[in-house]
């Protein structure tokens, strides 16, 4: 008579199985999730010694190109983080002649940020990067899977904090995915 306990379940419907012991639901999510923040990490290091941009300066200097005039509060906001956790980067990328600050003429106190020339040559799609592996990917994926998982990342990012409820609803506030 086999034992049950030491047999690995068949797999559900839709569930990848890995190689290694049986986690389960929240588990395999979150050796997932872990993967992914390796990856972007891994990722974010060749990209600053090969394009000399960390994932997270070319993702401000992709924003800022495409937002000219941007207000570091605007752009904490769109990132759902706190405008000082944006400080360093702007600066860096601003020491580094990507981006210029000028002062907002209607509210001297605030800062507007939009790309030098040296910027704009770096507000491309580029390969290597973190963009082009997403790219890839959302590109093999239909509409409807594409959604279903920002639902899921946007509802988790909410649980641990990271994203705003919409005041109406008591939902997530959702963008839309840009393809």
């Amino acid at each position: 008579m086999k034992d049950m306990a030491s047999e690995e379940p068949a797999p559900q419907e839709g569930e990848r199985p890995h190689k290694g012991p049986p986690l389960g639901e929240v588990l395999e999510f979150m050796r997932l999730l872990w993967a992914v923040d390796h990856g972007l990490q891994s990722t974010s290091k060749r990209m600053e010694s090969t394009l000399g941009l960390t994932g997270p300066q070319r993702l401000v200097v992709r924003l800022v190109g495409r937002f000219p005039g941007i207000t570091a509060g605007t752009l904490a906001q769109i990132l759902h983080v706190h405008p000082s956790t944006l400080t360093g980067v702007l600066k860096r990328l601003e020491k580094r002649g990507l981006i210029e600050r000028k002062s907002d003429p209607l509210d001297g106190r605030k800062a507007l940020f939009a790309l030098t020339d040296t910027g704009r040559a770096l507000d491309i799609p580029s390969e290597g990067t973190v963009e082009s592996a997403v790219q890839r990917v959302l590109s093999r994926m239909s509409r409807t899977r594409i959604l279903c998982t920002q639902d899921v990342l946007t509802a988790l990012a909410q649980e641990l904090g990271g994203v705003p409820m919409d005041e109406e609803s008591g939902d997530a506030a959702r963008k839309p995915a840009a393809r």
